[in-house]
């Protein structure tokens, strides 16, 4: 059993780890001030290959493995969690859905451009105002019309609409067969008819932006369609496995950054005599998110792992978004106590480190969501362990 990252693997890291530093952390604070990530920090991701992560090298990817994505999302995670999510979203869901069951003209024609740095970025719609966690209680829907696809209802809280190229929607396209009758359809944002509100007003991670859609009688070409009609809860159910993973990794980030920054201040403050380092009930909160941390990355690699190898990873993925999320936001937690008041200043960093943690917990499926998906996995497969 060897838990060392290969070579490539760690150099990927540095590099990642050495253009957040540079290009991200500096600009936290102000990304979630304004609410907006600088466009020149995304272009400078294409080369890098961080925009196209989960794409083949065919199309101008980076075609990385499951590790080295997470590796990736960590880093920008550590730089600034709105930051991260939007990436990760734009890899693991938009550009994931294409790469997965897109055809070879459908990949051709609309991942080059979303992935260079230079284009907009991808979006996945699954969300309505009625239907989060239950996707089988979706409304929107498509009927077939000659050679087009009408689209009509509305999504909320999509994440990267607002700054997509394409939406890949999940509809009904025939609603008397259930979660049967469910397709993925790509939607240019261009397509009359769709209409992308302003971001919604959130709790943090400002660089992130989510956005209500509406489909008003949409119509799109029926080549659109994204792989075989009524398989798209299924092609659901296999993205967010992937996207679970990404979002454990990314919540991993934010735990640590949050330890760093309370390590540093706990260095420095001093209060009885001595700086706050060296008190037993700061050293006990450091001890045990590091622990966590720990823990945590351990898991999402294993998740990984287990994506790379081909191997069922679902049960593994939720365990690890479960614990991993609730565990950022601990550590969050953590970092805002060794600060005392100043951590609930928005001068100092943590306050924002922890409302990013708190969305992880939600997005792409909340904790009680990973619960259910791991107790039935457990009764269907048994204990999660390694083999």
């Amino acid at each position: 059993m060897d838990f060392r990252l290969s070579e490539e693997q760690r150099l990927w890291r540095k590099a990642v780890h050495d253009f957040v530093s540079k290009e991200i952390k500096p600009l936290a604070q102000e990304i979630n001030e304004k609410e907006e990530i600088p466009r020149p920090v995304i272009q400078k991701m294409g080369p890098m290959g961080l925009l196209g992560m989960c794409v083949p090298e065919t199309y101008g990817g980076s075609e990385l493995d499951a590790i080295s994505s997470a590796i990736a999302i960590e880093e920008l995670a550590w730089g600034d969690g709105g930051t991260a999510l939007t990436i990760e979203a734009h890899n693991e869901l938009g550009c994931a859905s294409v790469a997965l069951f897109g055809t070879e003209d459908q990949k051709q024609t609309l991942l080059p451009p979303v992935i260079s740095g230079e284009g907009k970025l991808t979006s996945l719609a699954l969300t309505e105002p009625q239907a989060g966690s239950d996707l089988r209680n979706i409304r929107t829907k498509a009927h077939k019309q000659g050679n087009q696809w009408i689209i009509q209802g509305s999504k909320s809280w999509i994440t990267n609409a607002g700054e997509a190229d394409f939406i890949v929607t999940l509809v009904k396209t025939n609603p008397d067969e259930g979660s049967s009758g469910m397709s993925m359809i790509i939607v240019p944002t261009d397509t009359p008819g769709l209409s992308i509100a302003p971001p919604e007003k959130k709790m943090g991670a400002g660089g992130t932006h989510s956005h209500e859609v509406r489909y008003d009688a949409a119509k799109v070409p029926a080549e659109y369609l994204l792989g075989k009609e009524g398989e798209g809860l299924q092609q659901t159910l296999k993205i967010l496995d992937g996207g679970r993973v990404s979002v454990g990794a990314l919540s991993v980030g934010i735990a640590q950054a949050a330890l760093e920054e309370g390590l540093s201040y706990a260095k420095e403050r001093e209060t009885f005599g001595k700086t706050l380092s060296k008190h037993q009930a700061i050293q006990w909160l450091v001890a045990d998110a590091a622990t966590d941390i720990h823990a945590a990355r351990l898991m999402v690699y294993y998740a990984a792992w287990l994506k790379d190898q081909g191997k069922s990873y679902t049960k593994a993925g939720a365990a690890a978004k479960l614990f991993a999320t609730e565990m950022a936001e601990r550590a969050a937690y953590s970092a805002i106590q060794i600060h005392g008041s100043y951590g609930y200043s928005r001068e100092y960093p943590v306050e924002a480190m922890y409302k990013a943690a708190r969305l992880m917990t939600i997005g792409e499926g909340t904790s009680e969501i990973q619960r259910l998906v791991i107790a039935r996995k457990l009764f269907e497969e048994g204990p999660l362990r390694i083999e």
